[in-house]
């Protein structure tokens, strides 16, 4: 079981959680859930591990008919429990499957079958846990209290405009439009009505999603041009303008650690993760404090010097695709054990995909270790 760990992390504040905790019981290792929005699918597919055991109702195919005849097949609802073996998460198809055999149900689906539990919108499951780490119930907590966020990036220029709404773990690119301005030297009949497309696009995503920040990031001067013909005071004073070097998804990355945004992205998880990971860059960058790759970092975390170890999501799916998961699980309990603190990053920002690149593990060490 945890460590002395406060419980009191797992109480929802009214009106603001996302994923539901119906009900909790640590010292049996049980939490019960409902995914309210597919968001919530990520965060389960952190939280379900190899080992857990899983609850819920489920649909399984029944063979029905006398024997002689042609049995019919149909799907029925039932009550299952399983000991997980697989998580299938795809972040494209926002879909989830939890895959394991079967150790307790009705009498007439043997112990020891494969079934698997389809996780959408509106299930309620049980997970149950041997030992819910800090992480976990740091990540159950995140997952339940944090509300969607209410941040758009607009990247542009005189010809094309980006709408992205970060999530939970990353962000989302909305649309994609095409326009012409005015160049400098050249009048363009209804030019300016690109930056009127572009607020219009603002207008709707403000009352879609209760946006309270809009980053409008372009190379040049493009975003003074834009400023000019922005006149609705109610959407001004969401607006903060700020560069990128390019106009495409991939400057969304290049935003994301502009000091001018630093404060209305502050609460965000995908900027704390940005920095977390810049921190280790940098440590690597001078020969400090950091470990990375999975032979380093777990010899320096059985050492006990490891504070922060940082793991992408990515790096864990492939881990369990090649059956090797417990061996970073050891890793992580290891940190735990030691009082350090556990971060998963996903894969979906630069930085993410820089971890990725040093074997989506890294560690920021107490102390420098000598050989």
């Amino acid at each position: 079981m945890s460590r002395n760990l406060d419980l009191t992390i797992l109480a929802i504040p009214r009106g603001s959680a996302r994923m539901k905790i119906i009900h909790s019981d640590m010292k049996h290792g049980e939490a019960k859930i409902k995914v309210e929005q597919r968001d919530d699918l990520w965060y389960l597919s952190t939280l379900i591990e190899e080992g857990d055991s899983v609850q819920g109702q489920t649909v399984r195919k029944i063979r029905i008919g006398d024997e002689g005849q042609t049995p019919k097949i149909v799907k029925k609802a039932i009550f299952l429990k399983i000991r997980v073996e697989k998580v299938e998460f795809s972040r494209q198809a926002d879909t989830l499957r939890v895959l394991g055999t079967v150790i307790d149900g009705p009498e007439d689906v043997p112990h020891g079958e494969h079934h698997s539990f389809a996780i959408d919108e509106g299930t309620v499951i049980t997970i149950i846990k041997e030992r819910w780490l800090s992480y976990h119930l740091e990540r159950l907590h995140e997952a339940s209290t944090t509300p969607a966020s209410k941040t758009l990036i607009c990247v542009f220029d005189r010809e094309e405009a980006y709408f992205a709404l970060m999530k939970r773990y990353g962000h989302e690119v909305l649309s994609h439009i095409h326009g012409t301005v005015e160049k400098k030297a050249e009048k363009v009949p209804g030019a300016r009505n690109f930056y009127e497309e572009i607020i219009i696009m603002l207008t709707a995503y403000v009352k879609q999603y209760g946006l309270d920040h809009i980053i409008m990031a372009s190379p040049a001067f493009w975003k003074e041009e834009f400023a000019k013909h922005l006149k609705d005071a109610e959407l001004k004073k969401r607006i903060i303008l700020t560069s990128c070097s390019s106009c495409d998804p991939a400057a969304i990355n290049e935003i994301l650690q502009r000091k001018e945004v630093e404060q209305a992205l502050r609460e965000d998880r995908v900027a704390q993760e940005i920095k977390l990971v810049e921190q280790l860059l940098t440590e690597i960058g001078k020969g400090g404090l950091a470990a990375y790759g999975m032979a380093d970092v777990g010899q320096k975390a059985a050492a006990g010097a490891v504070g922060t170890l940082l793991v992408t999501d990515s790096r864990i799916q492939e881990a369990r695709e090649a059956n090797a998961y417990g061996k970073l699980e050891q890793v992580m309990r290891a940190v735990e054990d030691a009082k350090g603190k556990v971060h998963l990053i996903t894969s979906e920002h630069e930085c993410g995909k820089k971890l990725d690149g040093l074997g989506g593990i890294g560690a920021i060490l107490r102390y420098k270790m000598e050989y």
